[in-house]
């Protein structure tokens, strides 16, 4: 697993040729608050389904408020054959912060 900070990601996927799968483990009234474009939401209690809808193959980041539930999900996924999870540091708060003020913080 890849932790990258709110800045590396941006930079990340910038670069990215292909864009990795955006995954936001957080609660439904949390993602309506502020969210990353093109990020999907799968809250906690939807690992099972999660873990069907993804390509091991393919890069995937999770996304939480804070870092800590999206880096479970990571090992989660991990000890399921994922080999390309990236967790980001931090979470949606340190983005807001460091990549774009102009998003709501909570």
């Amino acid at each position: 697993m890849q932790r990258l900070t709110a800045q590396q990601l941006h930079d990340h996927l910038r670069s990215s040729q292909e864009p990795p799968q955006l995954i936001d483990v957080r609660e439904p009234w949390e993602y309506e608050i502020v969210h990353l474009e093109g990020a999907q939401l799968f809250p906690l209690g939807q690992l099972d389904e999660l873990e069907e809808t993804l390509d091991p193959d393919e890069e995937v980041v999770l996304i939480c408020h804070h870092g800590i539930r999206s880096l479970q999900v990571a090992h989660y996924l991990e000890h399921q054959g994922f080999t390309r999870v990236i967790n980001l540091e931090g979470g949606m708060d340190a983005w807001a912060r460091q990549v774009d003020p102009k998003l709501p913080t909570y």
